[in-house]
């Protein structure tokens, strides 16, 4: 009897009560993830400055913290830091978003289609073995020493990832799913975008991270020999000087560089699947 008579105003009250609480919970939990994943970072930092403080390594093979910030600084003054850093983070995402988008639609075409799948995968399979600075010279002759090459090989390292996983995952795509899809009167792109490439979200957003990571790989290939600016220059530059804190400091920002993207992408792929959910 109580339960008929309760207010329902009451159970939504406390409905409303709870998200909040639930959001609380879910940011300390956030927080906690971030200062636990900092935890390991500082601590190599301590080792790292121990261990150059105390004499137990040549500082001129492994410099000391301080050294590697003091030639970000002296980088920054000439105007040199932000330029490099801002000159590779246009390459990866230019090459990125090309080799990306082109990985979706042939993923999608080879997956969605045993004929094309019988063509074109053996060959791309071919070629996805190739090793990354086997195309710089190939591309250099072609394109020659500019962005067009460069860009080109960085499209080259996002497409396969996306490519990968897109075909693969849309050939797993529950058959009772994508035959109610067409009883709804849905068919080629539509049922693609409405069916298909939400059921497949999650493996598609793994191949971008995939693919983002593997740009940056690329991009150190084609700027440690085809390059006069960027990170990838500032790491062939360096090595070729005996700057060893120069070369510290273009592996510390690669690293933050392709942390920062990754992490984007991740906020992408919640959003992504609150949208398609």
């Amino acid at each position: 009897m109580s339960s008929l008579g309760a207010d329902p105003t009451a159970t939504s009250t406390s409905t409303r009560r709870s998200a909040p609480g639930r959001s609380t919970a879910a940011g300390s939990a956030r927080g906690i993830t971030l200062l636990g994943g900092a935890v390991l970072p500082l601590l190599l930092l301590l080792a790292w400055q121990g261990a150059t403080s105390l004499g137990l390594v040549n500082e001129s093979q492994f410099p000391s913290p301080e050294s590697v910030y003091l030639a970000g600084v002296d980088l920054g003054q000439r105007g040199l830091l932000g330029l490099y850093v801002a000159i590779s983070t246009q390459r990866v995402l230019i090459g990125f978003a090309i080799g990306a988008s082109i990985g979706l639609v042939i993923g999608a075409i080879v997956g969605l289609s045993r004929t094309w799948n019988v063509l074109l995968a053996p060959t791309l399979g071919g070629i996805r073995a190739v090793p990354s600075l086997a195309w710089v010279p190939l591309l250099i002759l072609w394109l020659k020493i500019g962005e067009e090459s460069k860009i080109t090989l960085i499209a080259i390292g996002a497409f396969f990832p996306v490519y990968t996983t897109v075909a693969a995952a849309l050939r797993h795509v529950d058959r009772q799913l994508v035959e109610a899809g067409r009883a709804f009167g849905l068919n080629g792109v539509k049922l693609f975008l409405t069916v298909q490439l939400p059921a497949v979200l999650p493996s598609v957003v793994a191949g971008l991270r995939l693919a983002l990571a593997q740009s940056w790989l690329f991009l150190v290939a084609a700027e440690l020999i085809a390059a006069s600016m960027g990170l990838g220059f500032l790491l062939s530059d360096s090595g070729n000087n005996g700057r060893t804190d120069r070369i510290f400091l273009a592996i510390l920002l690669l690293a933050v560089l392709g942390k920062t993207s990754d992490a984007v992408l991740g906020l992408f792929e919640k959003l992504a699947a609150r949208r398609w959910s």
